[in-house]
C-alpha cells in the first residue's frame, strides 16, 4: 500500500520527561493519552488535567490527543469543545460506542479533529471513518491478549480504508515492543502510538554494540 507520507510516531504517556526525550530524537510526532495515563502520573482533577495538556502541547508541535471522560453524547460535546479549546493541536479522544460515533459526527462537522479509540473491528473502524474521525485507535496489543492476531486487524482496517477511499488515519495503538511498530509500518499503519521503551528499543541491536565496540577498540589501539 502506498501512503502519501511516512508512518508518524506518537509517544502513549502522560510523563512530560518522557515526552520531552522522545521529541529530542527528532522523530516524535505527537502524543496520546488517557485517563489511565493521567492517573499514572498523579494528574487528578479536572483543571489539573486539562492543564497537564497544555503542557505536553508545549513540548510537542504536533497532534495531542485527549479523551473525553463521559460516555453520553451531550456530555462528550461539552467535554469535547472544551478539549478543543486548550490548544490548536488538540485531538479529541472518543470511545468507539454509538454515542461516541455520534459525537465524532459532530466534531467533524464543526472542523474539530478526532480519534476513535478502543477500536477492535473492521466494522468499527468502518463506522467511525463514516463519522469523519480523523484518527482510528485498534488496539492490537490488546487483541494479541486473547489470542487473536492485531496486525491482522490494522491490514483490514489498511485495505477497507483504501478501497473505500476513507481519509481517516490508522493509529495503532497498545503497541508494546519494537517487533510491534515494525508490523505496523509493514501492515499499512500511518501512525503508531507507543511507550517511549518501545521507541527506543528500535535502535538496539546486538551486533551494532558488537561492531561499535570493535570500532572504539581499534581506534584506541592504532592511537595508544
Amino acid at each position: 500500500m502506498l501512503f502519501c507520507s511516512l508512518m508518524k510516531f506518537f509517544i502513549d504517556t502522560a510523563n512530560l520527561d518522557q515526552i520531552k526525550e522522545a521529541e529530542e530524537l527528532g522523530i516524535l510526532d505527537g502524543v496520546t493519552t488517557n485517563p489511565s495515563l493521567m492517573a499514572k502520573e498523579g494528574i487528578v482533577g479536572e483543571q489539573n488535567i486539562l492543564d497537564h495538556y497544555l503542557k505536553i502541547c508545549d513540548i510537542v508541535d504536533g497532534d495531542v490527543s485527549a479523551e473525553v471522560i463521559s460516555t453520553e453524547y451531550d456530555k462528550m460535546i461539552v467535554e469535547g469543545e472544551r478539549l478543543h479549546e486548550i490548544h490548536p493541536n488538540i485531538v479529541v479522544k472518543v470511545p468507539m460506542i454509538q454515542d461516541g460515533i455520534k459525537a465524532i459526527s459532530y466534531f467533524s462537522k464543526k472542523n474539530i479533529d478526532t480519534n476513535c479509540t478502543l477500536v477492535f473491528s473492521p466494522g468499527q473502524a468502518i463506522l467511525a471513518a463514516k463519522a469523519g474521525a480523523t484518527y482510528l485507535s485498534p488496539f492490537i496489543g490488546r487483541l494479541d491478549d486473547i489470542s487473536w492476531d492485531g496486525m491482522d486487524l490494522i491490514k483490514s482496517i489498511a485495505k477497507i480504508y483504501e478501497v473505500q477511499g476513507y481519509n481517516t488515519e490508522i493509529l495503532a495503538a497498545s503497541v508494546r515492543n519494537p517487533l510491534h511498530i515494525v508490523k505496523c509500518a509493514e501492515a499499512g499503519a500511518n501512525v503508531v502510538t507507543c511507550p517511549l521503551s518501545a521507541m527506543t528499543g528500535l535502535l538496539k541491536h546486538p551486533l551494532t554494540d558488537i561492531g561499535l565496540e570493535k570500532f572504539l577498540a581499534d581506534h584506541k589501539a592504532a592511537n595508544s
